[in-house]
């Protein structure tokens, strides 16, 4: 019998769960100050925001929230607007997440977003893998010190994606 956590369902209905968005916030640490978190990277401020950070920018924990709040909406429209295949609610949460960090139009031009289409969601998980470079450097290089993290957080993404199946 298929649990509710299975279940495939348009993904027009779905949202980002409580959870995951704990789960984004936990992974993307939060600063007060304006950060670059790889040499080559975009500024980051509060919790991994991009959009409109300037050098001297800051925020608090409460403001950095809700700008994250805000910001999953924008990239919960992003993944509505180009994945047409219906999700489990944990396919949604990783998919969402995955956004959060590469942003909306390497999401909707990814072969992730290809593989769901076509309705092969092993593949479009193994497609997560692919998003493994920070700054044109290779994350997944054993060893690596420079942007490990990145690797590890594609790895459990990957992970969950799988488990969702």
């Amino acid at each position: 019998m298929a649990t509710t956590n299975r279940i495939r369902m348009g993904i027009a209905g779905l949202v980002l769960s409580a959870g995951a968005f704990v789960g984004i916030l936990t992974r993307e640490g939060y600063t007060d100050g304006v950060i670059i978190p790889t040499k080559g990277d975009v500024p980051t401020i509060g919790f991994g925001t991009t959009g409109g950070v300037k050098a001297g920018d800051r925020t608090t924990p409460v403001k950095a929230a809700q700008r994250a709040l805000l910001d999953v909406r924008t990239y919960e429209g992003a993944v509505k607007s180009c994945v047409r295949a219906p999700m489990t609610q944990a396919e949604y949460d990783v998919y969402v997440d995955l956004t959060y960090n590469i942003g909306s139009t390497a999401f909707c031009s990814s072969t992730i977003v290809k593989r769901l289409n076509v309705g092969d969601y092993r593949a479009a998980c193994d497609a997560i893998l692919m998003y493994r470079f920070a700054g044109g450097y290779d994350c997944s290089t054993p060893g690596n010190r420079r942007c490990a993290g990145l690797w590890a957080d594609r790895q459990r993404s990957h992970a969950q994606c799988v488990a969702a199946q």
